[in-house]
């Protein structure tokens, strides 16, 4: 029997990507505020429920019905100049504590999404030069705005939901996820280099962030574990030593990078995951690709 997969956020733009790649392997429930209609057809072993995944009353009664393997979290409000701060944090965290629980309560692993603007970087008045390049999943967090903050306190979340119940919790922290065809961070490569300061010029394509979701559920590992989500050079085509010293006019103490090697860190899912990124802005860029549907013909 297939097992069965529920993913929170699925009809979002990056959580259907998500939702097609596990349907590969999995029996796939993308669970979003809103349902297509029960009339709208809907591929083989995707099935969709509607379901605010801050209710805790909501989300327990999902999991209990449908006894998932494994929940991948990846609803959220993903930025404070869309929405007020208050509400940015709060639904951030209540969701994830919502979800996790449930989902740790039921015995099935989670990966769900954290953020690089956990470290602080992104959204600061004036972004802080990093303790060290490349960064690593132990680089200081230390966010300044309430998404990233959601996010540091949604790891602490994991952290509990692992200990608690014996499952294995993955955070992913994406970097500025683009899209085929849509790489939006090449118009910040051609302006002033302070547009990219806030992740160091760091980028993720979307299949990639798929293909980690789907390598933290296939992994065997305990506990609660963070991994980094990113291309593996940054998208100015520069070398990234360069970029940083031209910003903030002097590069960390430690610094080991390599040409135009990205300032973060994907070494940790490569030898835990066996994932390592597979697209860059060169391929990716201007590539003709279909968005997934989930939707039947």
């Amino acid at each position: 029997m297939t097992e069965t997969v529920v993913v929170t956020g699925g009809l979002g733009r990056s959580g259907r990507w998500i939702c097609d790649r596990l349907a590969e392997d999995y029996h796939v429930v993308c669970v979003d505020l809103d349902h297509p209609g029960w009339e709208i057809a809907t591929r083989e072993g995707i099935e969709f429920r509607a379901a605010d995944v801050t209710d805790g009353g909501e989300v327990r009664d999902l999991v209990s019905e449908l006894a998932p393997a494994a929940v991948v979290h990846w609803a959220a409000l993903p930025s404070p100049e869309r929405h007020a701060g208050s509400r940015v944090f709060e639904t951030n965290l209540e969701a994830t504590y919502t979800v996790l629980d449930a989902a740790g309560r039921a015995g099935a692993d989670i990966a769900w999404a954290s953020s690089e603007s956990a470290y602080g970087l992104a959204f600061a008045e004036e972004t802080p030069l990093p303790a060290y390049l490349p960064m690593d999943e132990d680089h200081p967090m230390a966010p300044e705005d309430p998404y990233g903050t959601s996010k540091v306190a949604g790891e602490e979340v994991a952290k509990m939901v692992a200990r608690r119940d014996g499952v294995s919790v993955a955070s992913i922290r994406p970097s500025w996820i683009q899209y085929p065809g849509e790489y939006n961070c090449r118009d910040v490569a051609e302006g002033d280099l302070s547009g990219g300061a806030g992740n160091c010029w760091s980028y993720v394509d979307v299949r990639d962030v798929a293909g980690a979701v789907a390598a933290a559920l296939d992994a065997e590992f305990g506990g609660h574990e963070a991994f980094h989500a990113a291309a593996a050079e940054n998208y100015v085509g520069r070398p990234t030593a360069d970029l940083v010293e031209a910003h903030w006019g002097e590069v960390p103490a430690r610094c080991e990078l390599d040409g135009e090697q990205s300032a973060l860190s994907t070494a940790k899912a490569d030898g835990l995951l066996d994932w390592a990124p597979e697209h860059t802005w060169r391929d990716g860029a201007d590539a003709t690709v279909d968005e997934p549907s989930l939707l039947g013909e």
